[in-house]
């Protein structure tokens, strides 16, 4: 009897604790799996949107991609045909490099001679520019060619002005034209300026092709 006492106190203490449940809410079971279908929904409609929303830049980013891959094969392709076109033995290069050497020292040679020496490397040059035809000792035969034309033609032209300047300052002086006078002094400092600026010019593009020619590099 005391038993069974107990046992109803104890049913109706939890009845107590625990709270009155609606009739009309479903149970637990049911929310949970409603929440869970919730939750999928909205996972599914952020990954719809970002898929929506980041399908053009990643197709952007993809063709970019693609042409820089093109691009370089590009390039690679260029480099092998050009390295195919003309490939010296390493004797042929190293005769070649020493006689760019020789070479670049006889123009360095001809500013002490007067010009005497200019004819013996711009001939050098000619004899064996095919050699090193599409090759990097190539642009050391042109850049050395294209130094004696411009400085020749720099040199005869500015010694050509002053002298004009000269006879111009000669008659003005003889006529008594102080016009005539004034601009053929012009005139001869506009020639010596020529003179002056291929002798600097000269210089510089000896000294940067024969330190190239030293670095085995080509000159531009």
């Amino acid at each position: 009897m005391t038993a069974n006492n107990d046992n109803n106190s104890y049913k109706q203490q939890d009845s107590q604790l625990q709270p009155e449940r609606n009739p009309l809410e479903p149970p637990d079971a049911f929310k949970a799996v409603g929440s869970i279908n919730s939750a999928t929904t909205h996972t599914t409609r952020f990954k719809d949107a970002d898929l929506t929303t980041s399908d053009p830049f990643m197709l952007i980013k993809e063709q970019e991609v693609e042409r820089q891959r093109l691009h370089q094969l590009s390039i690679l392709n260029q480099q092998s045909v050009s390295a195919s076109n003309k490939q010296l033995t390493l004797k042929q290069q190293a005769s070649l490099v020493r006689y760019n050497h020789l070479s670049y020292l006889l123009y360095a040679l001809s500013l002490f001679s007067a010009g005497l020496l200019w004819i013996v490397p711009i001939v050098m040059n000619y004899a064996r520019r095919g050699e090193a035809e599409q090759s990097w000792l190539a642009t050391h035969f042109d850049w050395q060619i294209k130094t004696f034309w411009y400085s020749l033609i720099l040199v005869y032209g500015g010694l050509f002005v002053a002298l004009l300047g000269l006879g111009g300052l000669g008659i003005g002086i003889f006529a008594d034209s102080s016009g005539v006078a004034i601009g053929s002094v012009l005139m001869s400092v506009v020639g010596g300026a020529m003179f002056l600026f291929s002798f600097v010019w000269y210089i510089y593009r000896i000294v940067k092709g024969w330190i190239a020619l030293t670095d085995h590099r080509p000159v531009a």
